[in-house]
């Protein structure tokens, strides 16, 4: 592994964009903390002390994907969410309106004018998130707005839509010129930032004996099982053997060799994970606003993470969208047509209708064990700090972004690895992304 390590810095192109990739988070970590004008850090930190560290309301969700630049109020509080929620809604789209649906088909002309109009999008969800968020801030939090007002409003809207932008263009800059995808790293390093606080505190607790030694060396253990699961879970694959018949063109014989259809047991990755917390998390957070009613802090009560309706809910959430996402981008019927179209085939299935009908009835069999297992991570940080009564700082959602991340980057480091005749990291095999 430390040749292999080694073997990276040797080869000129790939160290350039290692080093590329590094400056460009290094430069957006450094904007995490340049706070916006006219702003309370301190109140807000107040507020968002209370809602981070529980996930008790969308806010505190939110921070989680900015690496805790809302509760900072800096200029990247909004993050990189708004190009990551248009992107979903234009890629589910794709499934349901033929516009959509003809330019993905396209190629590259069509993925241009897709990110376009991704580009469009998030402009205005980051303008509705800034008009939001800053009107929170002058009427939510006491004290978290000195001098509330237009000129407030204004400067306050303007620096978050800005903030986005220039973390789009960032993650964009990463993508053409450094290593692994810009946007995922982006949050990669939002999420991983947040980690040596939370070994600090519980590194705390071990010193004032708020926790045992013991504890705190099985909540490690048990953080180091949970992410190899991840990892296995991750890069699970189910794979369907493909035959291509021998067709004669000419004096030249093509086809005849033998192939497999990797299908991923956890095909959607962590976004039911994000719409299921966005649709539970949206009442909580809404009830901020109204702390005085009894009804909505009824409500508040049942829906909160921990409570055993929000977690049967979250569950079922995770497991829906699961199937749902899938359904989207991988369509058996279309499978199935190309397969028939280079004249390949399913030994022992006709092509077709048993064809599509055959990969669909995997894909059914192969998500739900994908998506209750990732619904496991997603809740187990509550369970653990609620039910069993143990702090747990590094599992749920972060942990499966940091992960897949991590895989994707992983792979394409070992694909310029081994076509520069290098060993690469896992000496028998290639190490897979998610991509499949």
């Amino acid at each position: 592994m430390l040749q292999s390590i080694a073997n990276v810095f040797k080869i000129p192109d790939l160290k350039k964009k290692i080093i590329f990739t590094a400056l460009a988070l290094i430069v957006y970590r450094l904007g995490s903390f340049i706070p916006v004008p006219g702003i309370n850090a301190q109140a807000i930190k107040e507020f968002m002390g209370g809602v981070s560290g529980s996930g008790g309301n969308l806010f505190g969700m939110f921070d989680l994907f900015v690496g805790g630049n809302l509760g900072r109020a800096s200029v990247f509080a909004l993050g990189i969410m708004p190009y990551i929620t248009t992107s979903i809604v234009i890629q589910l789209l794709g499934g349901v309106l033929p516009f959509f649906e003809k330019l993905r088909k396209e190629g590259a002309e069509g993925q241009k004018k897709i990110n376009q109009y991704t580009r469009y999008g998030t402009v205005l969800i980051a303008a509705f998130n800034a008009v939001t968020i800053s009107l929170f801030l002058e009427r939510g939090i006491e004290g978290a707005v000195p001098n509330p007002g237009f000129i407030f409003m204004f400067t306050s809207v303007l620096t978050l839509v800005t903030g986005v932008m220039f973390i789009m263009w960032l993650g964009e800059q990463i993508t053409e010129h450094g290593i692994g995808n810009g946007i995922s790293l982006i949050i990669f390093a939002g999420i991983i930032a947040r980690y040596p606080e939370g070994f600090i505190n519980m590194f705390k607790m071990v010193q004032v004996g708020a926790m045992q030694p013991f504890i705190a060396v099985m909540v490690i253990l048990v953080m180091v099982a949970v992410t190899a699961a991840v990892v296995l879970v991750t890069e699970a694959t189910r794979k369907i053997p493909v035959q291509y018949a021998k067709r004669v063109i000419g004096r030249k014989v093509y086809g005849g060799q033998s192939t497999h259809i990797p299908l991923k047991v956890n095909t959607a990755g962590v976004i039911p994970i994000i719409f299921a917390q966005a649709i539970l998390m949206f009442p909580s957070t809404i009830a901020t606003f109204f702390q005085d009613s009894d009804f909505v802090n009824s409500v508040m009560q049942v829906l909160s993470p921990g409570a055993f309706l929000y977690t049967v809910l979250y569950v079922g959430l995770i497991v829906f969208f699961a199937y749902f996402y899938t359904a989207m981008v991988l369509n058996p019927v279309e499978m199935a047509e190309n397969m028939k179209k280079y004249g390949g085939f399913i030994p022992g299935r006709k092509p077709g209708k048993k064809t599509s009908d055959y990969i669909n009835n995997v894909l059914i069999r192969i998500t739900l064990p994908g998506a209750i297992f990732f619904a496991f991570v997603a809740v187990m940080p509550e369970f653990m700090s609620k039910w069993a009564n143990l702090p747990f700082y590094f599992g749920g959602t972060g942990l499966i972004i940091v992960v897949g991340v991590a895989l994707d980057t992983l792979q394409q480091i070992e694909s310029h690895l081994v076509m520069r005749h290098y060993e690469g990291f896992m000496k028998k095999g290639k190490l897979r992304g998610r991509r499949g």
